[in-house]
C-alpha cells in the first residue's frame, strides 16, 4: 500500500522520541543488548545433571511440621 505524497515523510512522536533518544546516548542499544545477554541469554540445559539433582534430592515430607517420634 503506498501512501501519498503528505505523508511519506512522517513520523510519530515515539518514532521521534526513539531517534533523539539513541542520538543522545549512543551506547543505549549496546547496554541492552548486555542486559539482555545477562538474564536470558543462557547456556543450554544439561539434562542429565538436571536428572541426577532432581533424583538425588531428600524427600520432604508432606507437612512438613509434622515431626514423627
Amino acid at each position: 500500500m503506498a501512501f501519498t505524497k503528505q505523508f511519506q515523510g512522517y513520523q510519530s512522536d515515539i518514532t521521534r522520541f526513539l531517534a533523539d533518544l539513541k542520538t543522545k546516548n549512543p551506547g543505549l542499544e549496546e547496554g541492552q543488548r548486555a542486559g539482555r545477554a545477562r538474564l536470558w541469554d543462557k547456556a543450554p540445559i544439561d539434562l542429565d545433571t538436571q536428572a541426577r539433582t532432581k533424583e538425588s534430592g531428600v524427600k520432604q515430607q508432606p507437612y512438613v511440621y509434622q515431626n514423627k517420634f
